[in-house]
């Protein structure tokens, strides 16, 4: 199981990383390909860009440092709820395919949420993560 969180964390950050970056120093280009993007402000996608940034290495260096796992818990969690705001914008906009594909990236965070949490949660115990063996 940590395996797979990792694997989908980096991607995620990757994602996320990307799209904040767009958000943030490519508003200008993408925006006037996008339609949904005038459903907020420039400041409010600016905003969202930076939230991204921060989360993209909120889901990576807590848990790599083993330091504060929780923020990555909150990291993922807060993309989660960007992702409801995200499905909100598309509907107004009927654009069906990004709607899909924030609905599948807020499954996604809320699930390397609790994934991290229950780890983090049975690290705190002293107990064994579902994927370490039991001493005999």
């Amino acid at each position: 199981m940590n395996i797979l969180l990792w694997v989908l964390q980096v991607l995620a950050a990757l994602l996320y990383g990307a799209s904040g970056i767009m958000k943030v120093f490519m508003f200008d280009k993408i925006s006037g390909e996008v339609t949904s993007f005038g459903a907020l402000p420039r400041e409010a996608w600016m905003a969202l860009g930076i939230l991204e940034l921060v989360c993209a290495v909120g889901l990576i260096v807590p848990a790599a440092l083993h330091w504060q796992p929780r923020l990555t818990v909150l990291a993922a969690t807060v993309l989660a709820i960007e992702s409801l705001v995200f499905i909100w914008v598309h509907v107004q906009y009927g654009e069906i395919g990004s709607m899909i594909m924030s609905g599948v990236l807020g499954l996604l965070m809320a699930f390397i949420a609790y994934g991290r949490m229950v780890r983090s949660r049975s690290s705190d115990r002293g107990g064994f993560a579902s994927t370490d063996a039991a001493p005999c």
